[in-house]
């Protein structure tokens, strides 16, 4: 009798496997290529939800739904759609209702002004694509950037999102405000929360309007994106300050929240060291803080001042800068740039300051304000009941001398 093939797995023991650094890197190739394959699955499987809302909320508007079928056809569709997929999430009346406001708030601006906004922030995202291509790649490779209707679903859309895409068109005033935080969302991999954070802290009224001689002093691309990486005001409640804190006090408690520092200064800051010593004809001086930015590829001297804009502070950010220059940049590297972070600022200061300097600056301020500090300016929710109880006792007194009045 012919035994049977056993089909049984092969069990090697412990003692049989003998790891070498070339299993090590292969298992850590494994890993990674499966990560990447789960990366771009969970990417495809947004896209292309993405896509569905945007023709369905394309459908609403283009097929004026509500006026061939009456006011309820979005309740009516909301339940059509949840009987037939009862698994599904996603059908909501509300959430349907955000798939329209989704693609009018795009569609419905000025179609020639949006296509420019939308190609200078694909133009935008190749310089971050790599890093994303890795990740997600085939999203590109299948076109997703279809004709819908009279406007493209932008493909960039799909690296974002549907949570994150609502919040930005409940909250963004303007087209320019919604993809600046869609691109901020690709390139730093927000979580909702965080976008939540940026919109409600009013990033994108902060971004790129430093007051500086980036324009000037700089090649136009290298000061284009200097400018966008400064803010008019850095939003530094993230600290604890003492009431007569002092320049000292400020740079240490910024070192001790580097990481929360890093992230509000933006995108490619990598921090160098507080007090960086350098020697200048045989004197040593300190920078307040040294920073590197990788995408522009140059140092950033950040000086810090717990008071006010003075001219003199302007003297002082260019002779460091130009220190950086000459004992620390490389040949490949850009020029430095100088960045002041003041309590306050003054424009015409500031602006006057910059005359007959040739080095690339900018000059800010910084808002400590906690809430907390806002909450204790509020009234408890027992004064505000006591104040109710107050004004009701007022009204009922006064209805009841008209009362009498009237009796009489």
């Amino acid at each position: 009798m012919q035994n049977k093939k056993d089909t049984s797995p092969i069990i090697v023991s412990s003692h049989d496997v003998h790891l070498d650094s070339d299993y090590v890197k292969w298992i850590h190739d494994i890993k990674e290529r499966f990560r990447n394959t789960q990366i771009k699955a969970a990417i495809k499987v947004n896209s292309e939800q993405l896509l569905f809302n945007w023709q369905l909320g394309r459908d609403l508007v283009m097929r004026k739904a509500e006026e061939k079928w009456g006011s309820g056809i979005v309740e009516q569709l909301s339940l059509d759609l949840k009987n037939e997929f009862p698994d599904v999430k996603g059908f909501s009346t509300t959430n349907l209702w955000y798939m329209k406001k989704w693609y009018t708030f795009y569609a419905g601006d000025d179609a020639e002004k949006l296509q420019r906004l939308i190609g200078e922030i694909e133009t935008q995202i190749l310089t971050i694509r790599p890093r994303v291509e890795q990740i997600g790649k085939n999203v590109s490779e299948e076109k997703l950037q279809r004709l819908i209707g009279e406007f493209p679903f932008p493909d960039f859309f799909a690296y974002v999102p549907w949570g994150h895409h609502i919040d930005i068109i409940s909250k963004c005033e303007s087209i320019e405000e919604a993809l600046f935080y869609i691109c901020q969302t690709i390139e730093e991999g927000w979580s909702r929360s965080t976008l939540q954070n940026c919109i409600k802290s009013g990033l994108y009224g902060r971004t790129g309007t430093a007051i500086t001689n980036f324009s000037e002093k700089l090649p136009a691309v290298q000061g284009k994106l200097a400018q966008e990486i400064t803010k008019d005001t850095y939003d530094l409640s993230f600290i604890t300050l003492p009431p007569d804190y002092d320049e000292t006090a400020l740079e240490a408690a910024l070192e001790q929240n580097i990481t929360r520092f890093l992230l509000e200064l933006g995108t490619g800051f990598a921090f160098i060291g507080r007090q960086k010593e350098i020697v200048v004809s045989g004197k040593t001086r300190k920078i307040d803080m040294l920073f590197y930015h990788i995408r522009l590829k140059c140092y950033v001297v950040v000086e810090l001042k717990a008071v006010s804009f003075e001219p003199e502070f302007a003297g002082k950010l260019n002779f460091y800068v130009n220190a950086v220059n000459d004992l620390i940049r490389t040949q490949d590297e850009n020029p430095t740039i100088g960045l002041l972070i003041c309590k306050d600022k003054d424009q015409t200061e500031v602006q006057w300051a910059f005359q007959g300097i040739q080095t690339p600056m900018g000059v800010a301020s910084y808002d400590n304000v906690k809430l907390e500090e806002i909450k204790k300016q509020l009234p408890t929710e027992k004064e505000i009941q006591q104040r109710i109880e107050l004004a009701e006792e007022e009204f009922n007194l006064s209805r009841k001398i008209r009362e009498d009045s009237n009796r009489c």
